[in-house]
């Protein structure tokens, strides 16, 4: 493969990945507000509608959790690109479903196959994004790959909180379908999944499908090696963390700062913007200043530290200010984990990649049930309690040393060109 196609193929892979966030992002500002609409409109109780938005939340990566492994094995067994496509018909699917739900039954129904197939973009993506990748490159790659997510995380709420909220009065029912205003967004994205597929379809290269050479009990032992461990936990920390901030952050702009669903998708738009502009940033430079180690550890504390300043500050410019320093942290954090686990081994990186996925989704699960679970006790609750877990979870980081020389000879093994 030359250089030119390498990187149309990385090209290619980025942008899947960016239309399937985007689609992500858009309803992070609305969930609150489009809840409690179906909600009404299912005549529920107004004291569930917090339920309902942390259990919509959780129910995605649930199934993430739940068919993430299979599809990176399959990624390894027939080559990632059709496990790709398949995410993505899924991911088109889904938001068809959500943009035109007439009942929380319907959402639900669309988040579960939303996770079911999206887990099979995500983690496979950054599988096919470590195979045509050097060891030299990969951290700066899996960077762009971040930046590539964190920018639908940008795009996304600016086009759910506006696109929403336009001044558009129609409604159209078809049986169980419903199209109105709220289904614009979705809509969209729907339309743009289907373009980026159809352009995968034609133009995106198979990878080789990986050849076992080893047992199953030798990989079974190496892909849960101690510090494989340590990256799977310092994930399932960052995620957990993340998600309930998504999910409180969204609930108390409404609730307690009486935010607009404009203000908040502003939230979500600079803490993906920081998060995109930064996370190559440390990946091409970070190492010239600090070690990997340090750059985690360092982005641990700045997270810790402003998720327990958040509930403090009631002024929006403070509250947005402290939304920087979070996602300036885990800037600092995330292309370093995913950089380590695709380095582990070549010819488990798939699995590799999707049990860290898993470890995330089971973060992206319990996140938002523990965050609207501790609400009921007061904002301060959530945030305090999730920043002592970033903190404490520095502490992981004394066995990283232990076993980040086992991991440079690894990946100096497994070069690739």
């Amino acid at each position: 493969m030359n250089q030119k196609e390498k990187l149309n193929r990385i090209f290619l892979i980025l942008l899947s990945l960016f239309v399937v966030m985007l689609g992500y992002g858009i309803l992070l500002p609305t969930l609150p507000y489009y809840t409690e609409r179906l909600a009404l409109g299912d005549n529920l109780d107004t004291d569930s509608i917090n339920f309902h938005i942390g259990f919509l939340t959780s129910i995605y990566p649930l199934f993430q959790l739940l068919f993430v492994v299979l599809w990176g094995r399959l990624s390894d067994k027939y080559g990632r690109k059709p496990i790709i496509i398949v995410g993505l018909i899924g991911f088109v699917i889904m938001q068809l479903l959500t943009g035109l739900a007439t009942s929380l039954t319907m959402l639900y129904i669309a988040r579960i196959f939303g996770g079911i197939f999206t887990s099979a973009v995500i983690p496979v993506s950054n599988a096919y994004l470590s195979d045509i990748t050097s060891i030299k490159h990969r951290t700066k790659v899996m960077a762009w790959s971040g930046v590539a997510i964190s920018s639908g995380v940008i795009f996304g709420p600016v086009l759910g909180s506006l696109l929403s909220q336009t001044n558009l009065h129609f409604k159209y029912s078809l049986g169980i379908l419903h199209l109105d205003r709220f289904s614009i967004p979705f809509l969209l994205v729907a339309l743009l999944g289907f373009v980026i597929l159809s352009i995968l379809i034609k133009w995106l290269g198979n990878t080789t499908p990986i050849s076992r050479f080893v047992s199953e009990a030798q990989k079974l032992s190496f892909s849960f090696s101690r510090f494989f461990t340590v990256l799977l936990l310092l994930s399932f920390v960052m995620q957990f963390v993340i998600t309930l901030f998504e999910t409180v952050f969204s609930i108390y702009g409404k609730n307690e700062l009486l935010f607009s669903s404009n203000q908040i998708g502003i939230g979500f738009m600079l803490c993906g913007v920081v998060m995109a502009v930064l996370q190559p940033v440390f990946a091409t430079y970070g190492e010239k200043l600090l070690t990997a180690k340090q750059q985690i550890a360092a982005g641990l504390f700045i997270s810790g530290i402003s998720m327990i300043a958040f509930p403090f500050f009631n002024n929006e410019f403070a509250v947005y200010l402290l939304i920087i320093i979070f996602a300036a942290g885990g800037a600092m954090v995330t292309p370093n984990l995913l950089s380590a686990v695709s380095q582990l081994s070549k010819e488990n990186a798939g699995s590799n990649i999707s049990i860290q996925t898993s470890a995330n989704s089971v973060g992206q699960i319990l996140g938002p049930v523990i965050g609207t679970w501790l609400i009921t006790g007061g904002f301060y609750f959530p945030f305090i309690i999730a920043g002592i877990i970033i903190l404490t979870a520095i502490g992981l980081l004394y066995f990283y040393k232990s076993f980040n020389s086992k991991t440079t000879k690894i990946g100096q093994d497994n070069k690739v060109s």
